[in-house]
């Protein structure tokens, strides 16, 4: 009776000042995401300008993502520690830092670093969205407010390629230039308008946690990236150079996996003993809840097969079929665009059905279209074929985001949101950044096996980039299981977790 009379008199939409500060954070959110997407077009004329690898210049966009799995597990202390208000100025001041070091960087290195501290902004900014979402909208409405969110989070999507391909014409740092600003406006208007939301604690953060939780998940992204490294070597005509560059890279793999393993192991054994005291950089206790545990299972495994995809892609297009950076914007433009006005229905679907109705179909057509991708995708295909196949995994990918964000952290108490929007940063970006290093890998090693058998450039990319479609289609099976098992947290008796103590 409690409960539907509370449901009853929960207003449908926010206050006004709620209202000015998720709106305030999307925006925020929206340059971040515009920054990413960008680069993934970008990626093929930087490797030209720079006179750099493929395998390197992915570290572009890996470096990006292991920075923000390295700085999200502090991310649920910080929501804790500190107010709403200091942690969007800190976020907004690093991502603007970033970007400023990024239009003026003098070459490779210096644009590396720069993305890296790009990354540690956006790597605060994502969770402090997420957790404010959690705490301010009520449960029965965060359906709607996710698919509010996706209208914002798809329109960057949909921009920034056609807008990366528009700015490469006059050179890569146009790119940043057109960010700069947008983030700089969204600092100034953050830091006047928003206020605190919720408690805050004086828990020191265990300084030994953060060491090894950067080495635990940077030593695994970075043996990720060692393959790509050993899989590039062997084109040049020193054949005992070429061997002693793939047994260092071979080494530097191994140290890095067993590094990364002992690590993480320590850390997460160190997570579970402050945990007892609630004084843990990232709790643990959130994966209790099986709801929780299969959502962020089914995201791990959509992160990569997704970010490896879509870093594949543009590669493909450019290299294997000649088109320009402005063509494979557009693309993936009517996609992006799908997602953003399916974003409120969905939303709405959700919840009034629950994920069932949405995540079946979602995974159905992802892999389908995945599978499409690597059956049917060669030197030939013509581009409307492509624009028609990526607007369809759109559409997959849309109708499974926003129920798995919502009923995962919804499965949660409100007391663990900081930490569940941590952990559920931390698997995608450390999935995303497996899925591109794997992927980079394999159409590299692939396209380098072909043209030593002599076959001609383009055909050689191209059987590339259908290895790499295969494997990301191989990985998007399980998600047609996984899809039957997450249910809606109010079917789940979820957020019923064991006291603190």
């Amino acid at each position: 009776m409690t409960s539907a009379t509370t449901r009853r008199s929960a207003p449908p939409l926010l206050g006004p000042a709620e209202n000015r500060i998720v709106w305030l954070l999307l925006g925020a959110a929206f340059v971040a995401i515009l920054n990413e997407t960008t680069m993934g077009v970008a990626i093929p004329h930087l490797i030209d300008d720079l006179g750099i690898t493929a395998v390197s210049a992915q570290w572009l966009t890996t470096a990006f993502m292991l920075t923000m799995a390295v700085v999200i597990p502090i991310t649920g202390f910080l929501l804790r520690r500190f107010t709403t208000r200091q942690v969007f100025i800190t976020a907004m001041s690093l991502f603007s830092l970033g970007t400023l070091i990024a239009l003026l960087a003098p070459g490779f290195p210096v644009l590396l670093v720069a993305r890296v501290v790009q990354a540690m902004g956006t790597a605060i900014m994502m969770p402090l969205l997420m957790t404010t979402l959690m705490t301010i909208v009520p449960p029965h409405s965060r359906g709607r407010m996710m698919g509010r969110v996706s209208i914002v989070m798809s329109l960057a999507p949909a921009i920034g390629p056609t807008l990366s391909g528009f700015l490469l014409e006059l050179g890569w740092r146009w790119i940043f230039a057109v960010v700069l600003p947008i983030a700089l406006v969204s600092l100034s208007v953050g830091a006047r308008w928003i206020r605190n939301l919720g408690e805050t604690t004086r828990a020191p953060i265990d300084l030994l946690s953060v060491v090894l939780s950067a080495f635990g998940f940077g030593g695994i992204v970075y043996g990720l990236s060692q393959i790509g490294g050993a899989a590039s070597h062997g084109s040049t005509e020193n054949a005992a150079a070429d061997a002693a560059a793939q047994n260092m890279s071979s080494v530097s793999l191994v140290v890095a996996f067993a590094v990364g393993a002992v690590a993480l192991g320590l850390f997460l054994w160190r997570q579970v003993i402050l945990q007892r005291a609630d004084d843990a950089l990232l709790d643990l206790r959130v994966f209790r809840d099986r709801n929780f545990s299969l959502a962020i299972g089914q995201m791990a495994l959509l992160s990569l097969a997704f970010f490896g995809t879509i870093t594949v892609l543009p590669l493909y297009m450019q290299r294997a079929l000649g088109h320009s950076a402005l063509e494979t914007g557009l693309a993936v433009l009517p996609g992006s665009l799908l997602m953003g006005l399916a974003g409120p229905v969905i939303g709405r679907i959700y919840d009034a059905r629950g994920t069932r109705i949405l995540l079946v179909p979602g995974a159905v057509i992802a892999a389908g279209v995945l599978w499409t991708f690597a059956m049917t995708f060669t030197a030939t295909t013509p581009f409307w074929f492509i624009a028609a196949a990526q607007t369809v995994l759109s559409l997959g990918l849309a109708l499974s985001f926003t129920p798995l964000f919502t009923a995962s952290l919804g499965s949660l108490e409100p007391r663990f949101y900081s930490y569940g929007s941590a952990v559920l940063g931390t698997v995608q970006q450390v999935a995303g950044a497996a899925g591109i290093a794997v992927m980079i890998t394999v159409m590299s090693s692939v396209a380098a096996t072909a043209a030593e058998a002599g076959v001609d450039a383009q055909t050689t990319e191209a059987q590339g980039a259908h290895s790499a479609f295969l494997l990301a289609a191989i990985v998007s099976l399980p998600l047609l299981i996984g899809a039957f098992l997450i249910r809606k947290p109010a079917d789940t008796g979820a957020g019923e977790l064991a006291p603190s103590h």
